[in-house]
Parts: structure tokens; sequence; C-alpha cells
């Protein structure tokens, strides 16, 4: 047990020191395995672990659901997300907010990625808001939060590495997004409503789209429809599973694009990035292998367990405070660090205790979501610092807080009532 708290404190000195999250799960798992066992079977557990994670067949859905992220961001399809949502909802009182995150939605379900939804949908909204008179304030507010929907509505590449690491059925784990996601885009645009309730200045109201022009936006976004119904679709209906339908995914990402010309230039540069991401995400997986390694072989999760069950404390008790502790930690590691430091102390307890792990999943990715827009790590709040400099942090800190208050309405929700995750993946698994 000691030698276990001594592993997760020095993996959180080395990240506080700012080495990479790789190099600090796998230097302080490396280490407190040789501490165990000796310098020699450490060595062995390390190329062991390196070989067994990068050759597992699930993994092929990591570079693949990004290259299709990144296709779909570099052909445009987000503006025309917004345009349509644009067209239909932005009449309403705050509804090019609404607009905004429905967008976010639509472009998250193809996407996969919270920084790419952020970055992209900021680029697109936020202009277009500014333009219609809205605030700094709830514009860069709701970009931030909708950006989050990146890692919970499938496909998503923080629940791919959940699934992996955990050895959860990724399947399982997509279906399950679908309902909290939905429940955070009527959450979201709650927030909206009720920053305009506060301050009915922050947006002015927006001349109603035509039936033609509704019409005509919706027209254009065909393909996403189309690319979602086949991935998702495929996984659930049992025609193929999440790694075959990563590839028909990129597959049909790289028609829509080569459909809409992307300049050669382009393609390369989203290549190039996608290899870059994917081989970040290796290595953290193989640093996460290595730190997990080492945390089993400490037994420190059997003793916790072991201590839990003795105390008398109730599994919905240790489940609080296991999200009181993510929430704590969201607001100081980023989000892929904050996971796959305490999954391998975590995971054991609350499968042990009799809880889900698809469940537990989607509770630890919005978990994490909340840390993407909390203060002051929130890489969200940063993201849109960046597209638009000229806006204060303090003004986008400000603006995110009703957004934050959803987010924890809706852990409420799904801890109270799990059905809410579980009921497509018991529908179609």
């Amino acid at each position: 047990m000691l030698s276990a708290t001594l592993g997760f404190l020095a993996a959180f000195a080395l990240i506080f020191l700012r080495v990479p999250i790789a190099l600090s799960l796998g230097l302080a798992g490396a280490v407190g395995y040789a501490m165990l066992v000796g310098v020699k079977p450490a060595l062995s557990m390390i190329g062991m672990s390196a070989v067994s994670s990068t050759l597992s067949y699930n993994l092929a859905v990591i570079p693949l659901f990004i290259l299709m992220g990144n296709l779909i961001a570099g052909a445009g399809i987000a503006k025309e997300l917004y345009r349509t949502a644009q067209a239909y909802v932005g009449h309403l009182k705050g509804g090019l907010g609404v607009a905004t995150i429905l967008s976010c939605g639509g472009f998250a379900a193809v996407c996969g990625s919270s920084v790419a939804t952020a970055v992209t949908m900021g680029k697109v909204a936020i202009p277009s808001m500014r333009e219609f008179g809205y605030s700094d304030r709830l514009a860069t507010a709701t970009v931030a939060a909708g950006g989050t929907l990146g890692i919970l509505i499938p496909p998503s590449i923080i629940m791919v590495v959940y699934g992996i690491t955990t050895e959860t059925s990724i399947g399982e784990l997509f279906a399950a997004g679908v309902i909290p996601g939905l429940v955070g885009i009527v959450g979201y645009s709650l927030a909206v409503r009720y920053t305009l309730y506060r301050r009915p200045d922050a947006a002015p109201d927006v001349e109603r789209a035509s039936r033609a022009e509704r019409r005509a936006t919706l027209r254009k976004t065909w393909s996403v429809a189309v690319l979602f119904a086949v991935v998702l679709g495929g996984i659930y209906a049992g025609l193929f599973t999440a790694t075959e339908a990563a590839g028909i995914g990129a597959s049909g990402a790289l028609v829509f694009a080569i459909i809409r010309r992307m300049p050669w230039r382009e393609f390369l540069r989203i290549l190039v990035e996608s290899a870059e991401t994917t081989a970040v995400l290796f290595a953290l997986i193989i640093g996460a292998k290595v730190f997990a390694e080492f945390v089993n072989y400490s037994g420190a999760h059997h003793g916790v367990l072991s201590f839990v069950q003795d105390s008398g404390f109730s599994p919905a008790m240790v489940m609080l405070v296991i999200c009181l502790i993510y929430i704590l930690l969201g607001c100081l590691l980023d989000s892929l660090a904050m996971m796959l430091l305490t999954l391998p102390m975590f995971f054991p307890i609350v499968v042990g205790l009799g809880y889900d792990p698809v469940w537990f999943g989607v509770m630890v990715v919005m978990l994490v979501e909340l840390g993407l827009i909390t203060p002051p790590i929130g890489i969200n709040l940063f993201i849109l610092k960046s597209v638009v400099p000229e806006v204060p942090l303090g003004t986008i800190i400000r603006g995110i807080l009703p957004f934050v208050l959803a987010d924890l309405g809706r852990l409420l929700l799904i801890g109270l009532v799990p059905t809410l995750a579980l009921a497509l993946p018991r529908l179609f698994f």
C-alpha cells in the first residue's frame, strides 16, 4: 500500500513539473515495479506492456476515428451544421447559443474529439454570434461547453481509451454515451436560457429563416447524418465491430473530402496531424499500462477495497467520494492524465462494489468532461482564449459557470438513474 501511495505521489509530482504524461506514468510505474521485484523483471514488464498494448486489435479504432474527425473538420462540414441549426432555432431567444450547442453535438457525433470540436466550432460560431450582437461572455462560454460533447457523444476517443484500459466493450460504451450526450445538449441549452434570464441584453432577437433557407441548409448536411447513421447504426445493429466501423467512417470521410475537393496540401496536413495525435495517445496508453501493472502488483486496490468493505461505507458513499476526487482533480490535471492515473486504482474498487463498468465509464467521461471547463486548468477555456485572444480569460470563466452547474445536474441524474446510460447497451448488446 505504501509503495502504491508513493507511486501515485511521484506520478502527480512529475505531471505538475510538466513532464509529459506518458513519461510521468511510465517512470513512476517502472521505478515502483523495480523497487518491488527488481530491475530485470521491471525491464521485462515494460517491454511486454509496450508490445501487448500496441498489438491490440482494438487500438486500430484510435487512428481511424482521429483521421475521420480531422477529415470532417477539414472538409468544412462544421460550418454547414451551424447554418442548419441556426436556420431552425436561431430566431428563438438565445437561439444562436442553442444552435451552437446543437451543431457542437452534431459535429461531435462524427468527430470524437473535444479539442477539435471546440476549435472548429469556435471559428465558425463565435464570429456569427458576435455579428448578431451576442456578448463575448455568452458566445465563448457556449462554445467551450458545447465542445465538451466531443468526448461523450460517440464515437469518442476518450471512451475508446477507457474501453481499452479497462477491457470494457467499446460498442457498449458508445451506446451508453448517447442518452447522457442528449441530456447534456438539453442541459447546456437550458444554461443558455438561464444566462439570458439573468442578462437579457446578452443576446438580441434574430430574424426567423424562411422555409426555403431551412430546406437549403438541411440538404447540405446530409453527409453528416449518413456517416453518423452508418458508423453507429452498424455497431448497434451488430453488422460490424467498432474497429470496422472506424475504418468505414474514415473511408466515408475521405470520400466526402474528395467530393468537396479538399486541397492536397490540406490532406497531407491532416494525415500528419492524425499520425502525431495517434502517436501521443499510444504513448499514453503504454505509460498507463506500465503504471497499472505496478499498481496491480502492489495490491493497493485490494487493500482499499477490503478497507471499504470492512469500514461499513455504502457503495453509494464510496462512489460519491470517487466523484468528488475526480472533480477536484479536474481543476488541476489534464483530462487524459486524470483518467489514466486514477483508473488502475478506482476501476477494480468500483467493479468490486458491484457497479456496472459501462455505467462507470460514462460517469468517468462526464467527470472528465466537467474538468474540461473547470478553472483553472480547463483546457477548453484556453482553447477558446486562443481562438479569440482579445477576449479576457476571466470573461470566459464567468460565462461558463451556468454550464458547470448543468454538468453537475447531469452527473447527479445519471448517477441516480443508471438506466439512462445502460438502456441502449442492454437493448443492442
